[in-house]
């Protein structure tokens, strides 16, 4: 054999072996499907770091592809049975787009409960999780759940104040709690998913939103809206709870080390650290609104108080609902009140 020959034989075998431990190197492939956009402060700020720690942590066996905008098909609603199914892998969505599925989560959206500190908010779901919640999430295996910063109030073109205003608006929801606040305030609430805002609202089928202010940037919506408008200390009218979460079948079918590079990226320090991403996004959202000239309403604290005492009733109506389930909604609110408190900085 001559040299030329050798030197052939070992590129071809190093390659061969480059090939093979790029091939082990990426063991596990993961597809993470979303409704937002690529650019959307979900994806860069919160799912890529996390998906990159989750790779560093296996040692790079583990890859997650990001598949953003629904790109995977089917509409945000579907994500929840996307995943139970095993059609992808993990998802995350809005647990309100499933209404009914997640009823003790839930006792984190109502207003009272959550007033404005999503960090402590996160923290006390995490505190609760495997005592209270996880047995809701059947068919999944939650990796983190969350808050954004609350439901504020964007509104076309009506400066509101009171919860008189809201008479006659056709408001856009993203829960069923969040029509109860609404109906509360003596509006008509319409259910919408977030990619499809815009268009409502061009279209003139609603006349204004819940939704928090890190929304703004990729929704644009400082084209469409006026008036941004949240309560004293950031106070907001309930909030909106998400998840992170895997099939459970793929889950228990990772090995330990697997399973523990995913769970190492998603502790309770990490839940708390999306609370800090989504106030940072919502503070931004809300500059580039100012920055385009709309009008941002900080209510008073007596006006704030108004709309507290307005929808003081929409705890009530969800432990009455929850109780048909057997659970003790009642209980389930203090215990969340408390904990939020505890985990207060």
């Amino acid at each position: 054999m001559n040299r030329r020959t050798i030197l052939a034989a070992l590129a071809g075998t190093v390659a061969a072996i480059g090939f093979a431990g790029a091939a082990v190197a990426q063991e596990f492939t993961f597809k993470l499907h979303h409704l937002l956009g690529a650019k959307a402060p979900a994806q860069t700020k919160m799912l890529e770091p996390w998906a990159k720690q989750v790779e560093e942590n296996s040692g790079g066996r583990v890859k997650i592809e990001i598949y953003p905008a629904m790109t995977l098909g089917g509409r945000p609603p579907e994500l929840v049975q996307q995943a139970r199914d095993g059609v992808v892998d993990i998802i995350w969505t809005v647990n309100g787009y499933t209404p009914g599925l997640f009823p003790r989560t839930e006792v984190m959206e109502l207003p009272g409960v959550y007033l404005n500190d999503l960090k402590a908010t996160n923290l006390a779901m995490y505190d609760m999780f495997e005592s209270d919640l996880k047995q809701e999430y059947t068919g999944l295996e939650v990796m983190w759940l969350h808050v954004h910063a609350g439901q504020a109030i964007m509104s076309v073109d009506k400066e509101i104040r009171t919860p008189a205003d809201f008479e006659g608006l056709k408001v856009r929801i993203p829960s069923r709690t969040g029509a109860w606040v609404i109906e509360a305030l003596g509006g008509s609430p319409l259910a919408t998913p977030v990619p499809e805002v815009p268009a409502a609202l061009s279209k003139k089928v609603i006349d204004a939103t819940l939704l928090p202010w890190e929304i703004i940037p990729p929704l644009k919506l400082q084209n469409q809206i006026g008036y941004f408008i949240e309560g004293n200390d950031n106070t907001r009218f309930g909030t909106t709870t998400f998840q992170v979460s895997m099939n459970k079948a793929r889950w228990d079918g990772l090995p330990a080390d697997i399973q523990k590079a995913f769970k190492d990226a998603s502790g309770r320090d990490w839940w708390g650290q999306v609370g800090d991403i989504w106030r940072g996004g919502d503070d931004f959202g809300i500059k580039m609104a100012t920055d385009a000239g709309k009008t941002h309403v900080v209510l008073s604290e007596a006006e704030t108080q108004a709309f507290i005492d307005a929808l003081s009733g929409v705890q009530d109506r969800w432990i009455e609902e929850v109780a048909a389930k057997d659970i003790d909604g009642a209980a389930l609110v203090q215990k969340a009140k408390d904990l939020i408190a505890a985990n207060a900085e």
